[in-house]
């Protein structure tokens, strides 16, 4: 005998809990994300000769660079030194950005587009 009303009773306070979980997580997220943009990272190349900070929404903050690392006959090693130290700053906001969002999400791809 076929049942009326479609699905099960269960169903809609399924949907209704899935809903406020979803919710839920979008709040987690947001506050997290606010949170991250306030969060910076420094990184150091050189021996400490070149230090960058980038904040959370990945703009760079802060240079600071020891004289003794600028040398006019040399500019290309400070150079690098600044990028590779730009590069490193990005990399663990990158990272905590990807730990934060991934604790709320469980993995669920970024979280990001879910919404």
């Amino acid at each position: 005998m076929a049942r009326r009303g479609g699905y099960g009773g269960g169903m809609p306070n399924n949907m209704a809990n899935l809903m406020k979980q979803a919710q839920k997580m979008q709040r987690q997220m947001e506050d997290a994300s606010k949170e991250l943009e306030e969060k910076e990272m420094t990184a150091a190349a050189g021996g400490g000769a070149v230090e960058i900070t980038v904040s959370g929404k990945r703009e760079v903050t802060k240079v600071k660079i020891d004289p003794e690392a600028v040398d006019p006959d040399d500019v290309e090693m400070l150079e690098d030194l600044i990028m590779a130290a730009t590069n490193e700053a990005m990399r663990k906001i990158d990272e905590y950005s990807q730990s934060t969002m991934g604790k709320i999400t469980g993995g669920l791809g970024g979280g990001m587009g879910l919404f």
